[in-house]
């Protein structure tokens, strides 16, 4: 079995172990492998436009708001962005600040018949630590690559 495969199966027993209506959920270092590894495979960022351009992006993302800033409601035209953007077996990886609204759009994304959804745990910002600042994991403080706009 491929390390790409590993990855997925484990992906899988969390996505069963937390009764996930898509295929599963990663690690940030694991999307990365996945990302390195799967031909086809995307990561989407569904933070807002604030987000990317205050905290950071990662290269080569999908970026859509799956909330739209100022007002927080949701994108009208988020599933429609994607569908253009993305075929129905790719493996897509759902990334956000903390891993909710990426877990709603994964929810979505595989309600519309994607197959290879994941949902990216700890986002890119990561846990709020003892010091109340998000810098205990997820993308950013992973080492994993980021930049700033």
């Amino acid at each position: 079995m491929s390390n790409s495969e590993e990855l997925i199966k484990k992906a899988e027993e969390r996505g069963r172990a937390a009764n996930l209506p898509y295929r599963g959920a990663v690690t940030p270092k694991e999307a990365a492998e996945l990302l390195a590894a799967q031909p086809g495979a995307r990561i989407v960022d569904v933070r807002s436009k604030a987000e990317w351009t205050l905290v950071g992006r990662i290269p080569d993302a999908i970026e859509v708001e799956f909330k739209l800033f100022p007002e927080w409601k949701p994108n009208p035209a988020f599933v429609d962005d994607l569908q253009r953007q993305l075929r129905l077996d790719d493996h897509v990886l759902f990334i956000c600040r903390s891993g909710v609204r990426s877990d709603n759009a994964a929810r979505l994304l595989a309600a519309e018949g994607f197959k290879n959804v994941y949902n990216v745990l700890e986002g890119f910002e990561g846990d709020v630590g003892p010091d109340k600042k998000r810098n205990v994991n997820g993308w950013k403080n992973s080492g994993l690559p980021w930049y700033q706009s």
